[in-house]
């Protein structure tokens, strides 16, 4: 499996080597987040569902996600990958207390779990973020769209995301009762 692919910027984290031989014995560790736009009252009017292209040029959506360095914590890891994925200016609120709404456990063969990641066996720690900025997407997503609750818990939004993602993005929406 030969792509190019971008040197991580923290040389302290893993080669591209390292990381596809952990990945074969240990899960790795994730954060997810679904970016919300809210009234004045904190309920939800907005979802923001990233577009990018997957390694087949195919167009997917996606949530915001990322690993969790080592010796980082859960709070800095969904920042950091929060301002990658929608850059400096989107000001996310995060919560005072970093508690998911969902742990989705991704299998790298189907049936084990709703989740899926082909790759590796990961564990994911889910939020629901409010962002009160500008978005501008950065690294691997091409843009942001910004759609109802109910649109982007729609069965089409659903198939246009990978692993599992769309039932993940539909608990989050039940989470914060958005879904009516």
């Amino acid at each position: 499996m030969s792509s190019v692919q971008t040197p991580d910027p923290n040389s302290g984290w893993l080669s591209e080597e390292e990381l596809f031989q952990i990945r074969q014995r240990l899960p790795i560790l994730y954060v997810e987040a679904v970016p919300v736009r809210t009234d004045g009252q904190g309920v939800v009017t907005e979802v923001g569902v990233l577009l990018r292209a997957d390694s087949e040029g195919a167009m997917t959506r996606m949530l915001v996600s990322g690993r969790v360095m080592y010796g980082e914590s859960l709070r800095t890891a969904l920042f950091r990958h929060l301002e990658k994925d929608l850059g400096p200016m989107a000001f996310p609120q995060l919560p005072p207390s970093p508690v998911p709404f969902s742990v989705a456990e991704y299998f790298p063969f189907p049936g084990a779990s709703v989740y899926t990641d082909e790759r590796q066996h990961a564990v994911s720690l889910a939020y629901v973020v409010p962002v009160t900025g500008t978005c501008d997407p950065r690294q691997d997503a091409l843009e942001i769209t910004w759609m109802s609750p109910l649109t982007a818990a729609s069965p089409e939004v659903a198939a246009e995301m990978e692993g599992g993602r769309g039932a993940l993005l539909r608990t989050a929406l039940a989470s914060v009762g958005a879904l009516g």
